[in-house]
């Protein structure tokens, strides 16, 4: 399952990102369900048994489909990749997304996550060893909603812990790490390349993938 040479992902390009300011809600999931969601299908399919052999159990993909949306349109779109084939909401799981200014990759635990709490208090425990895997520029977000986030580098040791002492004592709180790869990097429109970014992002957030499972 390491070699990647057999993907369908054709890469990102810029139709994808000007999917991603189409006017109106209509409009922008037109643009998303002919332009962006076939690659994220696409994506997430090709990833799923690489990513399930690193994590050492089945990891199943799930599409944005944005289905409650009736007003305003979605400001960005992804594929999740988790253990239950059912949904990826309730469990801590990776991402590929994309906003209209870059491409992400991360590792995420959202507020409908049950095992916010033992995640947090797992990585407050790890909270040196955090520091050692996870590289300088790799972002942290406390909001998954929001394009935003902090370089690992520039977040203190004590601020690090407020942000997981939050996840753990507030309902509504989140936190995610990964990659931001901003548009018109070349990488972007090179599918095994990215590919390949993308899921060696995920092997080195292994480490907090296990701390939110174990």
């Amino acid at each position: 399952m390491n070699s990647l040479t057999s993907l369908t992902f054709p890469g990102f390009g810029q139709a994808d990102f000007e999917a991603m300011t189409a006017e109106g809600l209509d409009g922008r999931m037109q643009a998303i369900i002919r332009t962006v969601r076939p690659k994220l299908t696409s994506l997430g399919a090709d990833l799923a048994p690489r990513l399930g052999e690193s994590c050492g159990e089945a990891m199943t993909p799930h599409v944005a489909k944005h289905a409650r949306r009736s007003v305003n349109p979605p400001a960005d779109t992804w594929v999740a990749w988790s253990r239950s084939p059912r949904g990826y909401k309730m469990h801590p799981h990776f991402q590929v997304g994309i906003w209209p200014t870059h491409v992400f990759a991360q590792f995420a635990i959202i507020y409908e996550c049950p095992d916010k709490s033992s995640f947090a208090d797992n990585a407050l425990r790890e909270l040196a060893s955090i520091r050692k895997a996870v590289p300088d520029d790799y972002v942290w977000s406390r909001d998954h909603t929001v394009p935003e986030g902090r370089p690992h580098g520039s977040i203190a040791n004590d601020e690090l812990a407020d942000w997981l002492g939050r996840l753990r004592a507030v309902k509504a709180a989140e936190i995610t790490c990964g990659i931001h790869v901003l548009k018109g990097d070349p990488v972007l429109a090179d599918g095994e390349a990215f590919a390949r970014l993308a899921l060696d992002t995920f092997r080195t957030l292994l480490p907090l993938y296990r701390l939110a499972s174990g």
